[in-house]
């Protein structure tokens, strides 16, 4: 009587190799696992430092001794002169509207530039005209005493573009302020 054939066992594993695979599957989870996570931890920092930065200056009251950034100046239609000084902003929104407030000294030919990159010109300003209204200088401490040389002029766009209330402190004809609150609405 033949026997039936059985098939040799093969040789076990030898131990080395076992804890080798193990070590390079546990590896392959780890980096399965830690690379996502880490990317996660990362990108939370970072969005909670740009939130961070955001609401500091959300919440900061009155102007930023700065200039407001380039977007902001295009969003806004707000083309300060490259001269300026003493260039301040601030910024609010809500659900009705955005505004940006901006103060800044130029000379003659920075006022004529500016009026002239905003649409309008010196002839539009009304002479003792204070366009700026009472709760938008209250917003940023802006204060307009009778002693000084005030004009004034509203310039207005088909929405969504701006409405730049502009108000210039002509007192110094060499130096004039000029304040302008900018209104965009969505």
């Amino acid at each position: 009587m033949t026997v039936p054939h059985q098939p040799v066992p093969e040789p076990g594993e030898d131990r080395r190799h076992m804890i080798r695979r193990r070590w390079l599957t546990a590896v392959v989870i780890a980096l399965l696992i830690g690379i996502p996570a880490g990317y996660l931890v990362i990108s939370a920092e970072q969005s909670r430092s740009s939130g961070r930065d955001k609401q500091a200056e959300s919440s900061a009251s009155g102007l930023r001794d700065s200039w407001p950034s380039k977007m902001k100046r295009r969003v806004f239609e707000v083309p300060i002169p490259g001269a300026a000084t003493d260039v301040a902003y601030f910024e609010t929104s809500n659900w009705k509207s955005s505004r940006l407030y901006v103060q800044f000294t130029t000379d003659a030919s920075g006022l004529d530039d500016f009026l002239q990159d905003v649409g309008t010109s010196r002839s539009e300003l009304v002479a003792d005209q204070i366009t700026i209204g009472e709760r938008d200088a209250h917003t940023v401490g802006w204060h307009f005493p009778d002693t000084h040389d005030w004009a004034g002029t509203t310039h207005r766009r088909p929405d969504p573009r701006p409405t730049r209330d502009i108000t210039v402190d002509l007192t110094d004809p060499a130096a004039p302020r000029v304040y302008v609150v900018s209104t965009a609405t969505p």
